[in-house]
């Protein structure tokens, strides 16, 4: 078993409750981890034995473009998409995080973690 983890996929998204978060949008940064068996590719050096660094950030970014209201919608959605698009994978985690949110405070990001095994 292996780890694959994209780190802080920076994104500009218009989630969020408030009809003005879909309007003006948001910065967010997603972190993406998941685990399958990298053995077979640690030996081939192919491609098409892994899991697929470019897949998983267009998978985030598709996802990352339908408009939600719950940050928790969109992490699940992502999950989701993974387990269903790349069979390889056994375990998906995901953390989607809303930078400067408006909730009435100086709060850096307000985040959600998921983590989904098949």
């Amino acid at each position: 078993m292996g780890t694959i983890h994209l780190k802080n996929i920076k994104i500009y998204a218009f989630h969020g409750c408030l009809v003005e978060e879909g309007q003006i949008g948001s910065d967010y940064l997603v972190n993406l981890t998941v685990k399958a068996d990298l053995s077979k590719a640690s030996k081939t050096d192919e491609l098409a034995d892994t899991v697929d660094y470019v897949m998983l950030q267009n998978i985030v970014r598709e996802e990352m473009s339908i408009r939600a209201k719950l940050l928790e919608h969109v992490a699940k959605r992502i999950i989701d998409s993974v387990l269903l698009k790349l069979e390889m994978v056994n375990t998906v985690k995901v953390t989607v995080a809303k930078q400067n949110p408006p909730i009435g405070g100086d709060v850096a990001e307000v985040s959600v973690t998921m983590k989904k095994k098949r």
